[in-house]
């Protein structure tokens, strides 16, 4: 099978392939460099840093690449208008936005002329969203990792947005080799958004234990839980999870506001920032539903190698 191009407004990628932004500090500038490397969109995930470190994140990218490099920042957070901003001034290429809707950001993005990029999980929000301006749209569905806007799968709501806008759409969730990106064009998609593969990339700016967590894990290991965000999210079964499920996790007493609106039962910022650090005890571990296709720690370089040969293999 032959993979197009993605045209995303004025941006052209070589590659259909999106890296999925994933917070806390997992997906920086060294992530997303390799990835706009090989030729893909590279996403910074913006969602619990300082706007100086966002700054300095997006400059190190520009240093690494000459690639695609965007940013995803979750509507959710406090800061989120501040974050968008700034990787505006910055001059980056493009912009995602999930874990709530934002009608303001279509505006900041139309008069920086940067694509705007949010992530809907029907066929409603994506329609409204090109009214607004979006440039493309990403399809998540149930199988994704982290918050979980929907219980049907992203072969099922793909072809009925394909059916209500003209924008690219780029299909999320469930998406790990080579199969599943035949899959995605098969019903539809114009591009596919991988995350947890890239999170145990080389390259990710996740701990080694992490990373090797990733690799471990199997189907067996997946938990639901609730987040402080409001949504459902799925993450892989550790001593955290267990505790927060069984209700051994006190509430939040004092409060850091990093969510606009925040259910209170733990900090998310901090029990993400701690699986990132190689916390697992008292860390967060978000993952997509078929983790245990993740067999090893490749460098980007190999991982859209294998993708490759695996969709050329799938003819």
């Amino acid at each position: 099978m032959y993979l197009p191009e993605l045209r995303i407004g004025r941006l052209k990628s070589v590659l259909p392939i999106i890296q999925g932004g994933m917070a806390v500090r997992i997906s920086t500038a060294s992530l997303a460099a390799a990835v706009a490397n090989e030729g893909g969109i590279g996403i910074i995930a913006a969602s619990g840093m300082s706007s100086q470190e966002l700054k300095e994140e997006i400059r190190k990218a520009r240093a690494l690449s000459a690639g695609i490099i965007g940013i995803n920042v979750m509507y959710a957070v406090s800061a989120f208008a501040e974050l968008f901003k700034t990787a505006l001034q910055e001059g980056i290429d493009l912009v995602v936005s999930g874990a709530g809707f934002s009608r303001d950001m279509f505006t900041w993005g139309k008069e920086a002329q940067i694509p705007v990029v949010p992530i809907v999980s029907t066929a409603k929000l994506a329609k409204i969203s090109e009214k607004l301006g979006a440039q493309a749209v990403i399809v998540e569905g149930k199988e994704a990792g982290g918050h979980l806007g929907t219980t049907c799968s992203v072969a099922e709501i793909v072809p009925e947005v394909k059916k209500s806008v003209s924008i690219p759409v780029i299909a999320a969730g469930g998406i790990v080799e080579g199969q599943d990106i035949v899959r995605a064009f098969n019903y539809g998609a114009d591009g596919v958004q991988l995350g947890i593969r890239f999170a145990a990339s080389e390259e990710s700016n996740a701990a080694q234990n992490l990373k090797e967590f990733y690799v471990n894990s199997g189907k067996e290991d997946i938990v639901l839980i609730d987040s402080p965000v409001g949504l459902l999210g799925r993450a892989l079964r550790n001593e955290f999870t267990e505790k927060l499920i069984s209700g051994q996790i006190a509430p939040i007493r004092k409060c850091k506001q990093c969510l606009k609106n925040c259910t209170g039962n733990f900090c998310i910022m901090t029990a993400l920032k701690n699986a990132q650090q190689g916390n697992l005890k008292d860390g967060l571990v978000f993952a997509g539903e078929f983790i245990e296709k993740i067999k090893r720690i490749m460098p980007v370089k190999e991982i859209i190698r294998t993708l490759l040969a695996e969709v050329e293999a799938s003819q």
